[in-house]
């Protein structure tokens, strides 16, 4: 996709402010506080319905203001035109696309892939399964067209067996529940598997570019139970009386994770922080090549803050991978970070100060 034009107003520091990012290289420039990085925020708010700097009531409406809009305006492959706008107040939101009135914020994130790397991206490999989860589970709503009816299944029925796990249903209802659970927890974790082998694929070619030390990757799939003695249905069985206890299920797809294991390093908890926003950068951009692969034409690439992420070595080693995609990239900092632009061609040049955004000639 294409970003011809982004509007927010009320949206952090920005009373009012239009964007206008070129093809190819995009770099925003200004001091920290100034902004910049609010521009890539409104639109991963956009792709994936939360902003990565927190939930929209935590300050991303402007203080005083009882809302925040974001329009945006992107191009396709075969030069049509497409338009989003979102009103958010925290609490409740309204939006509109291509003049049609949005009634799931799931349409939005379909419609606007978006891939975001920022200073807190390495906690997709060392941070919480959740994380990870999370990363596999929106990669796989954009290329495989069964998941989120499955998803939405399964969430349905994890809940319906935790409500009971805490009001002492009966054994009847819990049952019923289990067989849902299972047969919706079985068809997902074959869908997560095939996900995370074409996506091993991927990464691959990508890891020895850009952390050439790993000497190689393997990625694979923790089902969240143990899948290779038990089927789901009898795992939830057996951890019955334990889920009682608990009061909720302690067992299946929503405690999967994703297994990282590098030939040439320790395990990814040893990595030096450096390492650790390599790996994650890498899996970023598989993603992001697999989303390509699908929709005919690269997700937004936005890359907050790199000067301060990656020293110029290894900019110059990203910036002849991003090169080659041809997607349309945004890059944020104080400054130009040398490693990463100074062997490019045409890059657009923005500057933000006292809520003012500007292009440089």
């Amino acid at each position: 996709m294409m970003i011809r034009r982004l509007h927010l107003h009320d949206f952090r520091c920005f009373s009012e402010v239009a964007f206008q990012p070129q093809p190819g290289f995009n770099l925003i420039t200004g001091e920290n506080g100034s902004g910049k990085t609010t521009l890539l925020e409104a639109l991963h708010l956009l792709a994936h319905g939360r902003s990565f700097r927190g939930r929209v009531r935590d300050g991303l409406i402007r203080s005083g203001q009882a809302d925040l809009q974001v329009f945006t305006e992107w191009t396709l492959p075969d030069g049509g035109l497409r338009r989003i706008g979102l009103r958010h107040a925290g609490s409740r939101w309204e939006a509109r696309m291509d003049g049609a009135t949005v009634t799931q914020l799931s349409a939005l994130c379909q419609a606007v892939a978006v891939v975001s790397f920022e200073p807190g991206s390495h906690a997709l490999v060392d941070g919480s399964s959740e994380v990870r989860r999370r990363y596999l589970d929106w990669g796989m709503f954009h290329v495989e067209h069964a998941f989120m009816p499955l998803w939405r299944r399964y969430a349905r029925a994890l809940k319906q067996r935790n409500a009971l796990l805490r009001s002492g249903g009966a054994a009847t209802q819990l049952d019923a529940w289990e067989v849902e659970l299972s047969n919706s927890g079985e068809a997902l974790t074959h869908l997560r598997e095939t996900h995370v082998t074409q996506l091993a694929n991927a990464l691959g070619p990508l890891v020895q570019r850009l952390l050439p030390a790993a000497n190689g990757l393997a990625l694979d799939l923790a089902p969240g139970w143990r899948r290779k003695e038990l089927a789901l249905r009898d795992a939830l069985l057996l951890g019955r009386d334990r889920d009682q206890g608990l009061g909720y299920t302690s067992v299946g797809p929503h405690r999967a994770d994703l297994r990282i294991q590098l030939s040439g390093l320790p395990g990814r908890e040893c990595l030096s922080r450096g390492q650790a926003k390599q790996l994650a950068l890498a899996l970023l951009l598989a993603q992001a090549g697999q989303i390509a692969q699908e929709r005919g034409t690269w997700p937004l690439l936005q890359l907050d803050d790199l000067g301060s992420e990656l020293d110029s070595r290894h900019q110059a080693c990203l910036a002849e991978v991003l090169q080659e995609t041809g997607a349309q990239i945004l890059v944020t900092g104080t400054s130009p970070p040398p490693g990463l632009l100074g062997g490019q061609g045409n890059i657009a040049m923005f500057h933000v100060e006292h809520g003012v955004l500007r292009q440089q000639a």
